[in-house]
């Protein structure tokens, strides 16, 4: 692999459309310290709309007009966690049709505002409904599809051209700049083409030889998690816990990874950070994700071993988020300059968070609470899913129950008590970081009320704090 740099001039195209591809690998040297195997990145982020999904973009519409799906005048349209949907806007743009993209609420603003510049109508949808919900991404995306004239679907969970672009591209970029020298190749899985298709080329050429690591958030369910949200956009597979049929993108071939590295969020973020002050590359979470998984492929591989590892995105889309220190600070992933802190006046780990699943009566509500002693004014209420966590990620928590108030419902009509809980839900609670100031803790308590504020570590809520416990 040749690490001179070319001094000859970049190509010429007709099109944007044709800078499309064969971007750079780069080797990582400073986060790489002290281990063993050369890590290079494959930074997708150079592709002219900023990101991997700009292959499958050109690929499914170039596949949808050959084969008369897509007419001119027509429509895209696609339900996304944002990048596809900009790749998507960008070759609309360049070749004159409307293009209206769905993306979940708690998408990057950077984002939305980039899918917005291309022209592209946006429709902000909840992030944390069940699949059979009409309001989910992918179900609202299917029905202004259908009711669009000229509406097309591009449909990247189940469009075969996702796959079969990395299979023709991706792959043997990577072969070529590694001299066929590659040993781990590492990628994230969101709809799972990249992966899919990268695989299927890197297996083939090599006899087998490259292992195949998959990249996964902690707790998405492709690597064995309990679906619990994230804070890692555009990877993984979140499950909220009323969906009734898990659905997996039939684009995603599970074979096509040997083994997974599940990689909580505190250590994406913190490799994204880390890349950005010793590697100068800004790259975006699932980006994280990845090289966070090839530094552990690599700690273990051979001097001779070569880990490539897919940047989806940059981080300019993420400045509001990951590079935001008040943001960080405000999920407990980093602690305030100055104190004291929250953590330092009721620590920080699980405390035993007294939860009412949204699911009970407010009878069994009342009895789950008298078995567990004193609890404060007001328990947040969840949404129960199947987890051996002792913490829940906020996403999880969908309001809040007063004890007060579910024993009065019950003494003023005993038929209450069968009722859902879910009746007599208020707000949830607020929340405040475990590196917060205690002072910013009790301007966000407000009035003494006995309401506590939930106490993040990492984006989980581990325990409750109420006034008394930040004197």
């Amino acid at each position: 692999m040749t690490t001179e740099r070319t001094r000859t001039p970049g190509p010429v195209h007709d099109s944007l459309l044709d800078a499309i591809g064969a971007t750079p690998l780069v080797r990582l040297d400073r986060v790489t310290a002290g281990l063993p195997a050369a890590v290079y990145v494959k930074a997708e982020f150079a592709n002219p709309g900023g990101s991997v999904k700009d292959r499958a973009a050109l690929a499914m519409i170039d596949e949808a007009e050959r084969s008369g799906a897509l007419a001119p005048g027509g429509t895209v349209v696609e339900g996304t966690s944002g990048n596809t949907g900009m790749g998507l806007a960008m070759v609309a743009a360049r070749r004159g049709y409307r293009c209206i993209v769905v993306v979940p609420d708690r998408t990057a603003r950077e984002k939305i505002a980039l899918l917005r510049a291309y022209g592209a109508e946006v429709v902000l949808t909840p992030g944390t409904v069940p699949r059979e919900d009409p309001r989910h991404v992918i179900m609202l995306a299917e029905r202004i599809a259908a009711e669009t004239p000229g509406g097309w679907l591009a449909d990247q969970y189940g469009n075969p051209a996702n796959p079969r672009v990395h299979e023709l591209t991706t792959g043997p970029e990577i072969w070529a700049q590694t001299e066929g020298r590659i040993t781990h190749f590492v990628a994230g899985v969101g709809t799972g083409g990249t992966i899919s298709g990268t695989s299927r080329h890197l297996r083939e050429i090599s006899g087998g030889r490259v292992t195949i690591v998959g990249a996964d958030p902690e707790s998405s369910v492709y690597a064995g998690g309990d679906g619990s949200p994230y804070y890692v956009e555009a990877i993984g597979h979140y499950l909220h816990p009323q969906t009734a049929q898990d659905v997996w993108p039939t684009v995603y071939d599970t074979s096509a990874v040997d083994r997974f590295e599940r990689i909580p969020d505190r250590e994406s973020l913190a490799t994204v950070r880390r890349l950005a002050r010793e590697e100068g590359l800004l790259v975006g979470g699932s980006a994280g994700t990845a090289i966070a998984a090839a530094l552990r492929v690599a700690a273990t591989a051979g001097p001779g071993d070569v880990v490539v590892a897919v940047a989806p995105d940059s981080g300019r889309a993420y400045l509001s988020k990951y590079f935001d220190d008040e943001w960080l600070t405000q999920l407990g992933f980093l602690d305030a300059p100055d104190g004291p802190r929250v953590r330092d006046r009721v620590g920080a780990g699980p405390d035993g968070l007294v939860v009412v699943p949204a699911t009970d009566s407010v009878g069994a509500a009342l009895h789950g609470l008298a078995a567990v002693g004193p609890v404060p004014a007001a328990v947040p209420v969840v949404a129960p899913r199947r987890t051996d966590a002792a913490s829940w990620s906020v996403g999880d928590i969908v309001g809040s129950v007063r004890l007060a108030a579910l024993r009065d419902a019950v003494a003023a009509d005993p038929a209450a008590a069968d009722g859902p809980v879910a009746g007599h839900m208020g707000p949830a609670p607020a929340t405040v970081g475990a590196g917060e100031t205690a002072a910013a803790a009790l301007v966000r308590l407000g009035p003494d009320d006995g309401r506590p504020l939930l106490l993040l570590v990492d984006g989980r809520a581990v325990r409750a704090v109420v006034r008394a416990d930040l004197a």
